[in-house]
This record gives structure tokens, C-alpha cells and sequence, in this order.
């Protein structure tokens, strides 16, 4: 019996030494974390808060290392409630500076609780400001000092901290692309609402001693990832001027201009309007009427028009339906489903080949195409080259478009003709550079992207390019490649540029309205291109929503491709085809 009561005995004192041991580890724990400084100040009596710490949000930068987001040095504004002695001094110079509302900060002050130790007033004051107030704060303190009585304007209590606030050095350029951080830090739109957390860091809740003299006790946090964005600032700043200059021109309502290297998928512009000042971010309302304005490129799908026709001859072309030479007699009318197709001029155009229909952009043969290909095929490869589907850029808000197909309650069998050029279908701008990309690409289809490269712990990690399927195949790509640039040349196209041999494609487009037809006095004006044709390094696609002084993608979305393209030439050194050829035939 007696050994029985000793081995529990044993097993009861183990048992509380083992509790002991966790509970002395548990304290030691909470002695050396953040938190736990807090809970021993608060032991010892010293005065203080817990905050949250959020580490220096990471800037972003064009390909060159220009900057385009980082950060300044801003100063929240408030009070230290014990050591207030005048609300109404604070209250009145803080309406005064910094204009805000006497009676709210008053308020504030005097119905804060008991217990709150500290008081926000305000927050993203700039520094000139800060140093503003420190100094009145200064002179009331030397009066009180010089002539002690009650009464006196007295700033007591009133504390500065400085912090990190958003600055975007380049105002409006790229701010379709990169967003904006509002006053909470949670990034809206483009780069800034895609990229947040990588951007933002991980914040660390830590005790802040009221003393100031403990200020180093803080903690430092890691910063947000640098982010290396593939656009490139100049040829940025070049679109977004030539676009403005277009809608001028032709008395556009809006539009967008975006360059893309088709082989990677690398955004190297990407132009849209309206365009909002960074710096004023708080204008956005009175910018945009809805998000899908922020960036047209992505955001905002639209009936793109014969710019689609390059799709489905892709598919004719690889299904063996036609070839370059397979001829057509145009008549002017094609009935199908019900429905008489005609051209955009209502003209008949006669015996036709296949470059000649895509450099007339006749809609009767492209209907005449679809048809034969069938229905099934059809959707399938505009399925292959995503249509109807969001792209996967790496930017907030993409929108997919709408790709009716059989079954679909509002799909009617003509549809399969009308959407063979375009219409009763919606696409985004990116949507169709993607699809296009894989023509230019030898049938390869890449996914557009806008991160180049991340920096975090000082190493640079560069994201790879990615594939997006081969939706047709290099011979197909190949031969449109030449069609379309034969097209281009032998209709004197004002998309040309001397020096470079370029393939591309007009789109004019009727507008539906709310009532449920097209609207004969409005449309979208857009284009198509690349080059050079023998090796493609830029891809531009162009949309003016609405000119007025020609409702033809031929006089208006033709020549703003032109001017790009030339910038683009320019701006990234690609020499002439015979400079260019000769020094590869050199090597």
C-alpha cells in the first residue's frame, strides 16, 4: 500500500513540476516577444499602446528602373489626451493649418474614454505642414514660458508621428496600369490591387511606449516587395500623348492604345482615358463613372468588328476550308439563318481571293468562311484562342467578354455568320492582342503580362513567360502572316511605315444600343498590327470608341497605329528590315 501512495504521490509532484516548467516557459516566451514588452510595460506602469506596424509598402519601377510608385515621408497628427490642457487651442490651429473641422476635433478631444491614452486627429499631413504646426507649438510654449497665466493657447499634448505615404512621381503616366493606395494602404486597381499583399509586406502588431525617449524600442518590419514592371516609361509617356492627340483629332469619345511584344507577352504600353493624377487619387469620382472606365484595355469588352476577321480565316486556313489562292464571287448580299449579310460599303465586290477579302474587309466572304467551316469548328478554335475568356494578365477588374454559342438561350444561327466578322460578339482589347499573338508568334499564343521581375532580400527573381496554347499552326501562322502584310501593302494602308514591312488589320464597328439594334451614326474604330512581319518585336492594337470627323478604322485607328508604331521603332531600337536583314546575313 504504502509504495502505491508513493508512486502516486510521485506522479501528482511530476505532474505539477511539468506544469510549473510550461508556465515558466510561457512567461519567459511572452517576456521576449513584441506583445509580451507590452504586457510588461503595462505590469511595470509604463504607459503606452498597442499598434499595429506596417512595414514600407515596396515600389514599382518600368523596365529601365524608372520609378513610378514609391514612397514619401507623411505625419499623422494627434494627442497625447493626458497631457492636454486646451481642446480648444488644438482645435482651433488645427482648422487653421490644415483646415479641418474645429468642432469635430473638439469634440473629439473632449468625449474621448477614460482609459484612451492616445487620440488620432488626422493622418497624411505633409512634412512642410508638420513643421508648421511645431513651430506654433514652439511659440506657445516660449510665451507660457516668458508669461506664465492661465487662459493662454496652449498646444500641450499635441504629438507628430512621421510615416511612409504613397508618392507617384509620374503623376498620370501609366496610372490606368499601375492604380492607386488609398489612406488605409489597400491598393485599387492595376498593379497596386493585384500585387497588394506582395507590395504591402506582412504588418507586426508591437507596443509603442508613450515615452519618447523609447522610441527605438520599436521593432523594425521588412518592406513590401519592389516590384519591376514590363512597361517601358518613355514609350508609356509616347502613347498616352499620341492617344490624347487622336481623340482630338477625331473627335473620339475614349480609347486605348496597348503595345505587346507577341512572343512574350510583355506589356510594353498600355495606353487608356481618362487617366487619373495619382497624387489626387480622391478625384477618382469625379474622373470615372464606373470601374469598367478605369482601363478600357482590359476592363471595358466591346463588339471589336472586322479586327476579329483575322480569326476566322486562322481557322479556315488551318482546318484546309481555303487556302490564300481559294477565290470567292462576291454578290453583295449573303443570306443565312434568315438573315441577308452584306458589306460594310453594301457593295459587290466580285471575284475575290482570300487576302483580297481580309484587305476589303468584306463581310459577305468572311460569313460565306464561317459557314463552311460549320458551327462546331467554328467555336471551337475561337474557344482555343480564348475568346470569351479573361487573358490571366496579371492586372485587377480584367473583364472576360461574352462569346455566345449554340445552346445558349440568346444564340440564333446567324449569329455563327455576324460573329465571323465581328459583331453580336464581345471582346477586350487584350483579349484579342492575346488571340492575335499567336499568328505573329508561328501559332504559339502567349498570355500578356505586366510584372517583369520582383526584388525582395535584395535578390531579383524575373518571372518567365508563359503559353497560352497553340491555337492553329505554324504553317497556318505563317501564311496569314503574309496575307495580311500583302493586304496591308497593296492597299497603300496609312497604317504603313516607311522602312518596316508590317501585317495588321482594320476593324469598323456598328454599336449596338440599349434597344436592342445598331446604331447607324456611331462606332468603334480599331486596328491590329505588327512587325516587322519576318520578325515581329511589337504587337499595337488600337480603339477609338466613337469618332466623329470618319466613322472608318481606315482614316482614323489606321494612322494612330502608324504613329505608335513608328515610336515604338524608335524608342526600342529596332532598325529598318534592310539594315536589320543585312546584319543577320553578316553574321
Amino acid at each position: 500500500m504504502r509504495k502505491e501512495y508513493a508512486w502516486r504521490s510521485l506522479s501528482i509532484a511530476s505532474f505539477f513540476i511539468l506544469i510549473g516548467v510550461l508556465i515558466i516557459l510561457q512567461i519567459v516566451r511572452i517576456q521576449i516577444s513584441v506583445d509580451g514588452a507590452g504586457i510588461r510595460d503595462i505590469a511595470e506602469g509604463n504607459k503606452g499602446w498597442l499598434e499595429t506596424v506596417y512595414p514600407a509598402r515596396g515600389e514599382i519601377y518600368d523596365r529601365n528602373g524608372k520609378l513610378l510608385a514609391g514612397n514619401h515621408n507623411v505625419v499623422e497628427v494627434g494627442v497625447t489626451l493626458e497631457q492636454v490642457n486646451n481642446p480648444q487651442s488644438i482645435a482651433t490651429v488645427l482648422s487653421t493649418v490644415l483646415d479641418l473641422d474645429y468642432f469635430k476635433i473638439l469634440s473629439a478631444i473632449n468625449n474621448a474614454g477614460e482609459e484612451q491614452i492616445y487620440l488620432r486627429l488626422t493622418d497624411y499631413v505633409s512634412t512642410e505642414a508638420a513643421d508648421n504646426l511645431k513651430r506654433i507649438q514652439g511659440e506657445f510654449e516660449e510665451e507660457i514660458q516668458n508669461n506664465p497665466h492661465q487662459g493662454q493657447d496652449d498646444l500641450a499634448g499635441l504629438t507628430f508621428r512621421d510615416h511612409l505615404g504613397r508618392s507617384y512621381p509620374e503623376e498620370t503616366i501609366a496610372s490606368n496600369v499601375i492604380g492607386f493606395v488609398n489612406q488605409s494602404g489597400r491598393g485599387f486597381f492595376g498593379i497596386e490591387e493585384k500585387y497588394n499583399d506582395l507590395l504591402a509586406g506582412i504588418p507586426v502588431q508591437v507596443w509603442v511606449p508613450a515615452d519618447p525617449n523609447r522610441v527605438e524600442e520599436i521593432p523594425q518590419v521588412p518592406d513590401g516587395a519592389t516590384l519591376i514592371l514590363t512597361i517601358d516609361r518613355e514609350l508609356q509617356a509616347a502613347t498616352e500623348a499620341t492617344l490624347d492627340q487622336s481623340l482630338y483629332d477625331y473627335g473620339a469619345q475614349a480609347g486605348t492604345i496597348i503595345v505587346m511584344d507577341p512572343k512574350n507577352g510583355e506589356i510594353l504600353a498600355m495606353a487608356s482615358t481618362p487617366r487619373l493624377d495619382l497624387s489626387n487619387f480622391s478625384e477618382y469620382y469625379q474622373v470615372f463613372n464606373n470601374a469598367s472606365e478605369y482601363n478600357r484595355a482590359i476592363n471595358m469588352p466591346y463588339e471589336p468588328g472586322s479586327v476579329f476577321k483575322i480569326l476566322t480565316m486562322a481557322a479556315a486556313l488551318d482546318l484546309g476550308v481555303v487556302s490564300p489562292g481559294t477565290t470567292y464571287i462576291d454578290t453583295g448580299i449573303f443570306s443565312f439563318g434568315g438573315t441577308n449579310i452584306q458589306n460594310w460599303d453594301q457593295g459587290a465586290w466580285g471575284v475575290q481571293d482570300m487576302t483580297g477579302c481580309l484587305q476589303n474587309s468584306l463581310n459577305v466572304c468572311l460569313a460565306w468562311i464561317a459557314v463552311d467551316i460549320g458551327t462546331d469548328n467554328f467555336y471551337q478554335y475561337m474557344s482555343r484562342f480564348g475568346i470569351g475568356h479573361p487573358t490571366g494578365i496579371d492586372l485587377s477588374g480584367e473583364a472576360g467578354g461574352r462569346l455566345k454559342i449554340p445552346g445558349d438561350a440568346d444564340w440564333y444561327p446567324v449569329d455563327l455568320a455576324t460573329n465571323s466578322f465581328g459583331q453580336g460578339i464581345s471582346t477586350t482589347p487584350i483579349q484579342m492582342m492575346m488571340a492575335a499573338s499567336a499568328i505573329a508568334n508561328e501559332g504559339k499564343m502567349v498570355t500578356p503580362h505586366i510584372l517583369y521581375g520582383m526584388v525582395r532580400d535584395e535578390k531579383q527573381y524575373n518571372f518567365p513567360p508563359q503559353d497560352a496554347g497553340r491555337p492553329i499552326s505554324r504553317e497556318t501562322a505563317r501564311t496569314l502572316n503574309e496575307m495580311l502584310a500583302n493586304s496591308l501593302a497593296d492597299g497603300n494602308s496609312e497604317a504603313l511605315i516607311p522602312g518596316y514591312r508590317l501585317a495588321g488589320k482594320t476593324g469598323t464597328a456598328q454599336i449596338p444600343t440599349e434597344y436592342g439594334w445598331y446604331s447607324d451614326d456611331e462606332t468603334n474604330a480599331s486596328f491590329i498590327g505588327w512587325g516587322p512581319v519576318d520578325d515581329p518585336q511589337f504587337m499595337i492594337y488600337v480603339w477609338l470608341e466613337k469618332p466623329t470627323s470618319s466613322s472608318w478604322a481606315s482614316y482614323t485607328a489606321a494612322p494612330v497605329f502608324a504613329q505608335v508604331a513608328e515610336d515604338t521603332t524608335m524608342l526600342l531600337n529596332i532598325p529598318p528590315d534592310m539594315i536589320r536583314q543585312q546584319f543577320v546575313s553578316g553574321q
